[in-house]
């Protein structure tokens, strides 16, 4: 009798992370989705000012420079009160997952929602999904502490609702859950996989209520590559990798850059980098922002000349780092994605020049480089093939996928790159000690 009572104690405790994960899903789903919906409204304001600062003549650029600066300085202000909201948020779920900091506390899902809705919708080049995921994680550890759960518990059920996070962020499940044990705990352990599921699954669901049933890209048929124009997309993948190292010092080196500035308040900083990108913005809208508008142009088909793709890359690479190196709450996987497509699509008009490839990879590449630009940066493969799968309903493309993945992921990591996260969580345990 004792030892059945001993073998059922593990269940039990299983039962119970399970069903707290279903009751955090819940609120995760409403209030990512409610923050998505949030920002598409922000996006549609933003855009209002915009077309609006083009009628004044002489000045009107100043109104999206004073927009974006404002908005970012008030995203300052909240992180000065709530620390744990800059930046985004990962690189903490991680070091919580390793015992390395503690879970965060339920003051955060305010900070990050408005300090987020401020920074990304105001044109900060920056991602939804660190707040999502961020707010995920807080929302599960506060649930495992409200039951009164061990420590290690508490944070499994931060670890399992920064998936639903992220999930949320995407409209992808199954990448949110490999993201909790490919790219934070690094195994597939059944205690950490089951909740996530449940938590994952509840929280996808709730959040449809609020923005929609529907992938985030919509995108044409896309023809299967020929297996003969494999070895192209695995030396497109070799060169991706070199991007994404690229990619990650330009992230850091802004970050050190900001960091040495340390006589002038982050605010005055903060509203220095605001102004660079609302002068981009009145530029080009397309040139700032998360970058998911850009994206579904080249996805659905849009056709840009190669100079104005080459324009939009490299303006991207830097004001994305740029704008996570303000401090303000955001992440870097939706620019990331931008970047992925841009360089896909450079590459596609480029290699249309070679006899016996055609244009017909006009669409294929741009998917094969969110992948393989994912995977270079992050150093998360898998979780980057699928979530790009699940964003776009896309198979056709998965086997030069796979290989494109594999080559940026095999360069960054023999060169000897860290993955970019890593190099944040050191980071930030430093800045802490």
């Amino acid at each position: 009798m004792t030892e059945n009572k001993v073998e059922d104690e593990p269940n039990r405790g299983l039962l119970l992370l399970c069903l707290l994960a279903v009751v955090a899903g819940v609120f995760v789903g409403f209030i990512g989705g409610a923050f998505r919906w949030c920002l598409r409204r922000a996006d549609d304001l933003r855009q209002t000012i915009l077309d609006w600062s083009h009628q004044i003549p002489y000045v009107g650029w100043l109104v999206p420079v004073a927009l974006v600066a404002l908005c970012t300085v008030l995203a300052i202000l909240i992180v000065r009160r709530v620390p744990l909201a800059a930046g985004s948020g990962i690189q903490h779920v991680e070091a919580v997952a390793r015992g390395e900091a503690k879970p965060p506390g339920l003051i955060l899902v305010p900070a990050r929602f408005v300090g987020g809705l401020l920074a990304i919708g105001s044109g900060l080049v920056l991602g939804r999904e660190g707040p999502t995921v961020h707010m995920g994680a807080a929302i599960g550890a506060e649930t495992g502490r409200r039951s009164r759960l061990p420590e290690a518990d508490v944070r499994l059920l931060q670890t399992s609702m920064s998936g639903a996070g992220l999930a949320v962020a995407f409209n992808a499940p199954i990448g949110g859950a490999l993201f909790v044990c490919e790219e934070v705990t690094h195994s597939f352990k059944l205690r950490t996989v089951l909740p996530t599921m449940f938590g994952v699954a509840v929280a996808v669901g709730c959040s449809r209520l609020v923005i929609g049933d529907r992938p985030d890209f919509a995108v044409n048929a896309v023809p299967t590559p020929q297996l003969a124009l494999l070895p192209l997309f695995v030396v497109f993948g070799l060169l991706t990798g070199l991007l994404g190292i690229a990619y990650n010092r330009m992230i850091l080196g802004m970050l050190n850059a900001v960091a040495r500035l340390r006589r002038i308040p982050p605010t005055v900083v903060g509203a220095a980098i605001g102004a660079v990108i609302g002068i981009t913005l009145f530029i080009d809208p397309l040139a700032g922002g998360g970058g998911d508008p850009l994206s579904q142009l080249i996805v659905g088909g849009r056709t840009f000349v190669l100079p104005i793709l080459l324009l939009y890359l490299v303006v991207r690479f830097f004001t994305g780092p740029l704008s996570y190196a303000a401090g303000t709450p955001g992440g870097l996987f939706a620019p990331l994605l931008a970047v992925g497509a841009l360089w896909g699509s450079l590459f596609a008009g480029l290699s249309s020049f070679i006899p016996g490839v055609g244009g017909g990879l006009a669409i294929a590449l741009p998917l094969v480089g969110m992948a393989a630009f994912f995977g270079a940066v992050v150093r998360a493969p898998f979780t980057g093939i699928v979530i790009v799968m699940e964003m776009t309903t896309v198979t056709s493309a998965l086997v030069p996928m796979l290989a494109a993945t594999a080559a940026a992921v095999l360069v960054a990591t023999l060169t000897g790159s860290a993955p970019i996260y890593d190099s944040l969580r050191e980071r930030m345990l430093a800045t802490q000690k």
